[in-house]
């Protein structure tokens, strides 16, 4: 049975850790509020650019475009979203299993780059070749961070390395509600609307359709990566922030039981000490 100088000690260690807890509750709680205000204000512009590619595609068949171009190929890479650090609940975990789940049910040889510590480090101990790790920085991703990564996708399927780029990444929904999904980048599906089902639509481009396509698809590639980094930087602080929340929590239920403990451990020694002062009483009295 634990001494009372021992329990003392617990309960001195449960309340360093909430300190720590409940402090990066905090940090992860601002981070998260500045995420999701970012992740949602750039929705619109992610969604319109949609209607714009899908409204060329509705226009006629889209110019030739190396991100348009399409191989025989079995090669493809998974582009991973993940965590640098730990310490946000099973958000890794999900993204992991996700990925894992994709690529078991994927034929063909996958190429994985990571950004973020986690993902990449998982798979690479697995056997899977990492051709590229992006470190995202403490605050989350910023837009460098989607152009070094697109870069590298970029020159991955346009010298014929890949045929396909995958994207898994959590989508975020709520502070309670973080969705891991995997999304075809490359090649460009443009997306479907009702217009696609109608003939060429009589468009007039200015600049000229090869102009417009050599510069907007590049540009909504990136946005697309961009939006689920975006996505995946606020489900990332969600978590963390439920995480530590309900890691302080615990802490101060830990703390009130130690206590209790501690505090029937000091009653019982009080009650021992007099009962041997009583006993010493009567055995002098006798």
């Amino acid at each position: 049975m634990a001494t009372l100088k021992q329990i003392r000690g617990r309960i001195k260690a449960a309340k360093s850790i909430q300190q720590i807890t409940r402090a990066m509750k905090l940090v992860a709680a601002a981070r998260f509020k500045r995420a999701t205000e970012r992740a949602l204000a750039a929705r619109p512009y992610s969604e319109k650019l949609k209607d714009v590619v899908s409204s060329l595609s509705g226009a006629g068949e889209l110019p030739a475009h190396p991100l348009l171009e399409r191989s025989d190929s079995d090669n493809y890479a998974l582009i991973l979203v993940t965590a640098e650090r730990g310490l946000c609940g099973s958000y890794n975990t999900n993204l992991i299993r996700r990925a894992a789940q994709f690529l078991r049910e994927t034929p063909g040889v996958a190429k994985v780059i990571g950004v973020g510590k986690k993902g990449a480090l998982f798979f690479g101990k697995r056997g899977y070749e990492v051709v590229y790790q992006h470190t995202l920085p403490s605050a989350g991703a910023s837009f460098d961070d989607a152009k070094a990564v697109a870069k590298v996708t970029q020159e991955l399927f346009e010298s014929g390395e890949v045929s396909k780029v995958y994207l898994c990444y959590a989508k975020f929904y709520s502070a309670i509600r973080q969705v891991p999904q995997v999304v075809q980048l490359l090649p460009i599906e443009p997306p479907e609307t009702e217009e696609k089902s109608g003939a060429n639509l009589g468009y007039i481009f200015e600049p000229t359709a090869d102009t417009l396509v050599g510069t907007l698809l590049p540009r909504y590639f990136l946005t697309l990566l961009w939006q689920a980094l975006l996505e995946a930087t606020a489900s990332e602080f969600a978590a963390r922030m439920t995480a530590m929340t309900n890691a302080t929590e615990n802490a101060g239920k830990m703390i009130q039981n130690l206590t209790l403990k501690a505090n029937r451990e000091r009653q019982a020694t009080i009650t021992k000490e007099i009962l041997e002062v009583v006993s010493g009483a009567e055995a002098l009295k006798s």
